[in-house]
C-alpha cells in the first residue's frame, strides 16, 4: 500500500510517500480500516521527528486521525459492533496509509450527513474543546470567551463550539490572516492580535471593562491573558504549543477569585471512561 513511512526521523516535508509499504495485520481487539481521509495535527509533526511523548518503534506509518470504512477483509472481534463496509472515524497509529489496524473501541460511526474529510478532523480536537468548555469551564450562554491560537486545530473547534453554546467569542492569534480565518470559519465576534503589545487592553475594551469569563489557551499564554480575565473567570490550560510551560502569579488567582483549570482529554479513557460517550453524543 501507499503510506508515509518513518524509517528515519525527519520533518514530514522531507518524508516521501512509498508505494510498497506492507499492509497492516489486525492484532487482538483490532479491525482493519480502509483510510479515505486523514487529519493533520501538530503532534504528527513532532512524532515524525522523534519529539513526541508516544513514539512507536521504527519503521512506522505516520498519522493518528482518520475516517474510512471497515475493510472487507477485516476480522470482527468479540463485542465489536462494526461490520465490513461501515463508515467510521477515529484514532490510531498509521492514518497516513491506505489501510490501518485499529482497536475497535477507538472508532465511532460516521453520521450519514458528514463527509470523510469532516470525519477525519473530529476525533482529536473536537472532544478536547467540548469537554474543556462544557465539562471543565462550565461555559454559560452570554459569557465572554477568549480563544488563543484561534485558527489552529483545537482553537477553531473551540471558537465554533463556544459560539454554538451561546458565548461571545474573541479570537486571538498572531496575525491578521489567522484572525480572519477564525472570524470566517469560526464566526468569532471579534479578533485581537497577541503579537502586538497591550492587546489585553483591546480585550478589556471589547468587554466593556469586565474582561473575559473563560480563557481557552492551547499555546502557553495564560499568564498574559490573566491581565484581561473577569472576576470569577476560568482559565483553561489546553497545551503549550509555544514550547515552554508557564509559571503563574498565584496572587492574581486569589485577588481575581479565578480558577486555573486543566483539560487532558486523552486521560479520560483511563480515569473517566463514562464521559466519552456523553461528549460524543452531544457533539454529534
Amino acid at each position: 500500500m501507499r503510506a508515509f513511512v518513518i524509517d528515519e526521523y525527519a520533518h514530514p516535508s522531507k518524508i516521501p510517500v512509498v508505494p510498497n509499504a506492507p499492509e497492516p495485520k489486525a492484532g487482538p481487539g483490532q479491525v482493519l480500516v480502509d483510510i479515505y481521509s486523514a487529519g493533520l495535527n501538530y503532534f504528527d509533526i513532532l512524532q515524525s521527528q522523534g519529539k513526541y511523548q508516544l513514539q512507536p518503534p521504527r519503521p512506522f506509518v505516520l498519522g493518528n486521525e482518520f475516517a474510512g470504512k471497515i475493510a472487507h477483509d477485516s476480522p470482527i472481534p468479540d463485542g465489536c459492533p462494526f461490520r465490513p463496509g461501515d463508515r467510521v472515524f477515529g484514532g490510531g497509529q498509521g492514518a497516513y496509509g491506505e489501510k490501518s489496524a485499529v482497536l475497535w473501541q477507538n472508532l465511532i460511526s460516521l453520521p450519514d450527513n458528514m463527509s470523510y474529510d469532516q470525519g477525519a478532523g473530529l476525533y482529536v480536537t473536537w472532544p478536547t474543546s467540548y469537554e474543556a468548555l462544557v465539562g471543565r469551564a462550565e461555559l454559560k450562554p452570554g459569557e465572554w470567551v477568549l480563544v488563543t491560537a484561534a485558527a489552529g486545530g483545537v482553537g477553531i473547534a473551540a471558537v465554533q463550539l463556544a459560539k454554538a453554546l451561546g458565548a461571545k467569542v474573541i479570537a486571538a492569534a498572531g496575525s491578521q490572516e489567522k484572525i480572519d480565518i477564525a472570524i470566517r470559519y469560526g464566526s468569532a465576534d471579534h479578533g485581537v492580535n497577541y503579537s502586538k503589545e497591550g492587546w489585553q487592553k483591546e480585550v478589556l475594551k471589547l468587554t466593556g471593562g469586565k474582561g473575559v469569563d473563560v480563557i481557552y489557551d492551547p499555546v502557553g499564554l495564560i499568564r498574559d491573558s490573566l491581565k484581561c480575565i473577569a472576576w470569577k473567570g476560568r482559565a483553561l490550560v489546553v497545551g503549550f504549543a509555544a514550547g515552554s510551560i508557564e509559571k503563574l502569579p498565584l496572587n492574581l488567582v486569589l485577588l481575581k477569585n479565578i480558577s486555573i483549570v486543566g483539560i487532558h482529554w486523552g486521560a479520560y479513557s483511563k480515569f473517566e471512561t463514562t464521559r466519552g460517550p456523553v461528549v460524543w453524543q452531544a457533539l454529534l
